[in-house]
C-alpha cells in the first residue's frame, strides 16, 4: 500500500470516480484515509449504475467522512453512446469524465488497476484522452492486490465483492441502449440473485430474445422444471412491459454482450 499512497501523494489533489465497485472504493478510502490533500469523491447515476452500487456509495461515503458529489454524466444524453457501437465504453467514460472535471480542479482518478490493461477497454482511452490517471496502475497493483488492500482497511464488506459491469453492458453491442431495458435486466438479476444465489448471473439483451447466463454450477444443479421456471418468469417480465421477446439459459461467459470484430 506504500506505494499506492506515495502515487496518490504524487498527484496532489484528487478526485476519485466512484462506481460503487471494490476498486474504486478501495481508492477513495485509500486516499481519504491517509489525508495527505484534499480528496473529494463523485460518484454518476444513470439507468446503467445498479441502485445497490448507488447505496453503497453513499452508505461508505456517510461512515468514512467522504466529500461525495452524485453528478448525472449525461450519457443518456448522447446518441454516440446510445446506438451502443463497440467503443460505447469511450462515450460513456467521455461523458463521466467531461462532468466531473467541469465540477473540480482536481486531478481526477480511477480506480482501473494493471489486470484491467490486457482487455479491450475503450474507456481507457477517453481516460487517455481528459488526463484521467491510474493510481493503481502507477503502483503496479492487480485485483488481487486491490482486495488485499481493501481487508488490510477493514473494508471486508466490499473486499470480495464479484466484478459488476454496468447494467448497458448486457447489452449486445449494436442494439440500442433503453432505461427500460436496463431496469429489466436489473430486476431479473435481482430476482435471481434472491431465488438461486448463483455465483454468476447476467442478462444478457440480443437481436430478438432475451439470455439468462449463469455460472456452470448452478446452471448443472438445476432440474429441467426449475429450468423452465426461470425461462417463462423472464418472458412473462418482458412481456409485461411491452416487450415480449422468448427467453433462454446458458452458461456464463464474460463479456459475451460484447461484440468486437476488429
Amino acid at each position: 500500500m506504500r506505494e499506492l499512497t506515495a502515487a496518490l501523494r504524487r498527484m496532489g489533489d484528487v478526485a476519485v470516480a466512484v462506481s460503487g465497485g471494490v476498486d474504486s472504493m478501495t481508492l477513495a478510502a485509500v486516499a481519504h484515509r491517509d489525508a495527505a490533500q484534499t480528496v473529494e469523491v463523485f460518484h454518476a447515476v444513470s439507468p446503467a449504475v445498479p441502485r445497490e452500487a448507488t447505496e453503497r456509495v453513499r452508505r461508505y461515503a456517510a461512515r468514512e467522512g467522504w466529500e461525495l458529489r452524485v453528478i448525472d454524466a449525461q450519457e443518456f444524453r448522447d446518441p454516440d453512446y446510445l446506438r451502443n457501437p463497440v467503443t460505447r465504453c469511450f462515450h460513456c467514460k467521455s461523458n463521466l469524465y467531461s462532468a466531473i472535471a467541469s465540477s473540480t480542479r482536481a486531478q481526477i482518478v480511477s480506480g482501473t488497476n494493471t489486470d484491467d490493461l490486457g482487455d479491450y477497454r475503450p474507456g481507457l482511452d477517453a481516460a487517455r484522452a481528459l488526463g484521467v490517471r491510474h493510481p493503481y496502475v502507477e503502483a503496479g497493483i492487480d485485483k488481487q492486490g486491490v482486495r488485499r488492500i481493501a481487508h488490510e482497511l477493514g473494508l471486508h464488506d466490499i473486499a470480495d465483492l464479484p466484478a459488476a459491469p454496468c447494467l448497458a453492458s448486457r447489452i449486445e453491442t449494436g442494439i440500442t441502449i433503453e432505461a427500460e431495458a436496463l431496469n429489466l435486466v436489473h430486476e431479473v438479476e435481482r430476482h435471481l440473485a434472491a431465488t438461486i444465489a448463483p455465483r454468476a448471473a447476467r442478462c444478457r439483451v440480443r437481436a430478438g430474445r432475451v439470455v439468462v447466463e449463469l455460472d456452470e454450477e448452478t446452471l448443472h444443479a438445476l432440474d429441467s422444471a426449475a429450468r423452465q421456471q426461470i425461462i417463462d418468469d423472464v418472458a412473462e417480465r418482458w412481456r409485461r412491459r411491452g416487450r415480449p421477446r422468448p427467453a433462454e439459459l446458458a452458461p456464463y461467459r464474460r463479456g459475451s454482450a460484447f461484440v468486437h470484430t476488429a
